[in-house]
């Protein structure tokens, strides 16, 4: 096996060993935010940004490397960015929530040509502001991009379905979908891109203005796109806001004047941001929340796939990932086996800064490592044991998996969402003690089943559907593709998000409904065919 406990302690370069081609040096514009049409510099207080990668120092010493300053922005701006979202709206009578769909699908596309022209510099700061690894930066990057073309397409879709009339019981009535109003975004660290777009996109797209808080580690990397927001949306349609979120988001949401919230991250939090507005049931939520994904693996499992999946599922980006596998059920008949073999390719897993073709990666939160080493202390002190030779190698923001074997309920890690590199595995003896796992977790997210016979297999799916929101057979976890729905039970979250979901999700059904006789016919038909509204209408997009 790698020796990488040697390796981890002379993990970080020079910054002379730092590719010229992949150092973003110091990013000069983190002082900007966006409001009502304008880019602006910030003249006040500015934090400075430090990478999760540090630089070793002659001497040996370690220092996170700073890539940048963002504005700490107040409580003044963000009700500057909520009241010109909220005159963009003008009472649903500004010209983005009355605009055709056709001309809102361009400035969709518009804004897409003008975030491809950005990707080189954006997946640097992915790399350097959270030490995601090159490849993952470049697929957030290309799978947003993506899921602009793929929302573009469905509201296309959408679109042809509600330009026909409905006529029931001497009622003839046209059905589309409406915006909701202002929608306050926020996205998670982990894909500072990717999930923020996937509520972003979709509330822009159905006709909504929005304020966007960009997340507490990944504001640099979403900066670059100002300008794309800014020439393709009208004025005061999207605003960005840097800073700390107890700041920014208390004001913004005590005002009243957010009819969206779409957060993803932490519950507490989540319930936090909602308890502020003053009218609850004028709030439409959109939440992805906590998860503790298990997989279960049964007797019959084939080992060799389960443990491919299984260290995937666990450790891809760290583990930082709301879809991760957080802790592994295996049955005590395979249970040896299974943990030698999953150990094997742990120690195998590479490690190294995120330019590199490694596996493992520096990790972005301040304190993150001493957090993880106090849930293995927990659960070695009552009775577990890190079983792989590597686990718990730390240096500075890097920390090797823990590989945790037996893990019991009375230990931490069986119950909190680690959301980092700490693999708990623990055993059952039948399958009833899956169930009751299932039914007494808080989560509902996923979960995945290794295993092959239908008499197990069948009651076991039957279970679990009820519990959580999809079951992934003989494979990790994990939200895509974005046609199918991305959701939670429970406390893991509220809404489904797919690209045709999350557009429903920011709309609601609205109507223009007639008596079906002669004058009410008449009436309609006048209407359609003077193209007065842009609201009833017959043509459709093809």
């Amino acid at each position: 096996m790698p020796d990488n406990r040697q390796k981890v302690a002379q993990l970080f370069p020079r910054a002379s060993e730092v590719p010229k081609e992949h150092d973003v040096g110091f990013y000069e514009d983190g002082d900007r935010w966006l409001v009502d049409g304008e880019i602006r510099r910030f003249g006040g207080a500015l934090v400075e940004v430090e990478s999760p990668v540090c630089i070793r120092g002659e001497d040996g010493s370690l220092e996170r490397k700073k890539i940048g300053a963002h504005a700490a922005l107040g409580a003044d701006e963000a009700k500057l960015a909520l009241d010109s979202a909220v005159r963009a709206y003008g009472d649903g009578r500004g010209e983005w929530p009355t605009m055709s769909v056709a001309r809102r699908l361009e400035r969709l596309r518009a804004f897409a040509d003008g975030m491809r022209a950005k990707r080189e510099i954006v997946v640097k700061l992915l790399m350097w502001e959270i030490g995601k690894s090159l490849e993952d930066s470049q697929k957030e990057f290309d799978r947003t991009h993506e899921y602009i073309k793929d929302t573009i397409e469905a509201l296309r879709d959408l679109d042809r379905q509600n330009s026909r009339f409905a006529i029931d019981k001497g009622v003839i009535a046209q059905i589309r979908r409406a915006p909701l109003g202002v929608a306050l975004c926020m996205g998670p660290f982990n894909y500072p891109l990717n999930e923020a777009y996937t509520t972003l996109i979709p509330a822009l797209a159905m006709g909504n203005t929005v304020v966007t808080k960009l997340p507490r580690f990944g504001m640099l990397s979403n900066l670059p796109l100002l300008e794309a927001f800014r020439d393709s949306f009208p004025r005061g349609v999207v605003n960005v806001l840097n800073g700390d979120g107890k700041t920014l988001i208390g004001p913004i949401m005590t005002s009243g004047k957010i009819d969206v919230l779409a957060f993803i991250g932490a519950a507490k939090t989540g319930d936090t941001i909602k308890k502020q507005h003053p009218f609850p049931h004028r709030l439409r939520s959109i939440m992805g929340l906590d998860a503790k994904n298990p997989a279960i693996v049964l007797e019959d499992a084939d080992l060799d796939l389960a443990v491919r999946e299984c260290v995937k599922g666990t450790l891809s980006f760290n583990g930082q990932r709301c879809t991760a596998l957080k802790l592994l059920l295996v049955n005590e008949k395979v249970a040896e086996r299974f943990v030698a073999r999953f150990v094997e390719e742990v120690e195998k897993l590479p490690c190294g800064m995120p330019w590199e073709r490694v596996s493992l990666t520096p990790l972005p939160e301040p304190g993150k490592v001493e957090r993880l080493q106090a849930l293995v202390a927990d659960a070695t002190k009552k009775g577990a044991r890190v079983v792989n030779p590597s686990g718990g190698a730390s240096n500075a923001t890097f920390y090797f998996p823990s590989v945790v074997f037996p893990v019991t309920k009375a230990m931490e890690l069986y119950h909190v969402e680690q959301f980092g590199p700490i693999v708990p595995i623990a055993t059952f003896q039948d399958l009833e003690e899956v169930f009751a796992h299932a039914v007494a977790s808080p989560y509902g997210q996923q979960a995945s089943v290794f295993g092959r016979n239908p008499k197990v297999l069948g009651p076991l799916l039957d279970v679990l559907v009820n519990q959580v929101c999809r079951v992934n057979l003989n494979a990790q976890c994990q939200r895509g593709p974005d046609s199918f729905p991305f959701t939670g039970r429970k406390d893991s979250a509220e809404a489904t998000l797919s690209v045709t979901d999350a557009l429903r999700c920011f709309s609601i059904r609205s109507m223009v409904a007639a008596s079906y006789d002669d004058y009410g016919k008449q009436v309609l038909g006048d209407l359609v065919m003077s193209r007065e509204s842009r609201f009833l209408r017959t043509d459709f997009l093809f």
